[in-house]
């Protein structure tokens, strides 16, 4: 029998009769960690099974000797679009209707949909000092642990702040791990579906690692180029929702429709946009060795099963894109300290080492990587 989540809460918005949702999947050291996201349709067993995964992030982050610790795992999810002119309102709302739970059980951040910034607006107008208050009993200097987090998120390379980049720097660690596994000794090419915080950064670090970036898909469509993109260009084009300026591209670019990302040849694909958009439907169409998971839940179980018929390896969200959260807690806790450098380095070997054991485990075992994560998570959340 499955276990069921610690809390579920459901709430309605009075203004616009829209669901929001948080669940709780388990706590721990009395608290829990996850995202909130905002999207239009959002259901409670969407945030319900994100909330899992996120109790099973927090496990895999766990080192002996740091001072962070995992937490457990929870999420939040608000029914609208990003884009309405009521978003912000409705935000405002929910956070205000969860502030309890934000005060004492839950520490949030931001996810599809959201920005950090408009999070941190929300929660200090409820009468919250963060989003993560929850988690501040368990520091002995709360003040300068705030300090060294507000001083990293303060740290831009290139222009990007170094909070946007620590998850794409750990996609892409996972992706260049998996390909020197996988496809060892050749010039790889990716494309990337999604071009926000996570995608943009992903591409980014590809892209300096020598990957080819051959396509970028945004909510206008498909930018490609099998000679490789310009990311770096096309990062100061985008607007606050990822969507790339159409007119900086150059003559030998070309603009697809919105679902040709399945189709373009690459060696690694990463879905870094939204849930469940590669199912059994999708699966055929994937031309790509590996599949890295920059979003949350991209691909469906049985398209995850088909996908290993084909010959594809996924390596699983849980693993591939934790690495935003983990640098958090790092930094508040004191592990590393609130540089650019000293991050990418932590993320980068804690990366690699759970990578190569995950995927050489399943090339032993014949088990999905999924598989191989879940059971490790579950493992050592027993043991906390």
């Amino acid at each position: 029998m499955a276990r069921e989540p610690y809390l579920k809460v459901t709430w309605t918005d009075e203004v616009t009769g829209r669901p929001g949702y948080l669940v709780i999947d388990r706590l721990g050291r009395g608290v829990s960690s996850g995202g909130l996201r905002m999207r239009a349709g959002v259901t409670l067993a969407e945030v319900a099974d994100l909330a899992l995964g996120m109790s099973r992030k927090e496990a895999l982050a766990y080192e002996p000797g740091l001072r962070y610790q995992p937490l457990g795992g929870a999420k939040g999810g608000i029914d609208c679009d990003p884009l309405d002119p009521g978003a912000a309102g409705m935000l405002r709302r929910y956070i205000s209707a969860m502030k309890p739970l934000l005060q004492t059980y839950w520490a949030t951040g931001e996810d599809l949909g959201l920005r950090q910034e408009s999070i941190d607006a929300a929660c200090q107008e409820a009468g919250l000092r963060t989003s993560i208050d929850a988690v501040l009993p368990l520091l002995p200097d709360p003040d300068a642990a705030l300090k060294g987090l507000d001083e990293a998120f303060s740290v831009t390379v290139d222009g990007i702040g170094l909070g946007d980049l620590a998850g794409g720097c750990g996609v892409a660690e996972a992706a260049l791990t998996a390909l020197d596994l996988v496809i060892p000794d050749r010039r790889a090419t990716a494309v990337i579906q999604g071009f926000g915080s996570m995608g943009g950064a992903t591409a980014r670090f590809l892209a300096r690692a020598g990957v080819l970036v051959v396509g970028i898909a945004d909510s206008e469509g498909v930018v490609a180029n099998p000679d490789g993109l310009d990311v770096e260009t096309l990062l100061l084009t985008r607007d606050e929702h990822g969507r790339i300026d159409r007119s900086r591209l150059r003559v030998t670019d070309e603009k697809l429709p919105r679902d040709a990302w399945l189709d373009l040849e690459c060696d690694v694909l990463v879905p870094a946009a939204v849930s469940y958009c590669i199912g059994i439907d999708e699966a055929p169409r994937v031309t790509s060795r590996l599949i890295v998971e920059a979003a949350n839940c991209p691909v469906t179980p049985d398209a995850e099963a088909l996908l290993r018929d084909f010959g594809v390896i996924v390596v699983p969200d849980v693993v591939a894109n934790s690495a935003t959260n983990s640098w958090w807690w790092w930094t508040l806790f004191g592990d590393i300290p609130a540089e650019a450098d000293a991050a990418f380095a932590k993320i980068r070997s804690w990366m690699r080492r759970v990578v190569t054991d995950i995927l050489t485990e399943a090339t032993t075992t014949g088990m999905l990587p999924r598989e191989i994560a879940h059971t490790l998570s579950e493992r050592i959340l027993e043991t906390r």
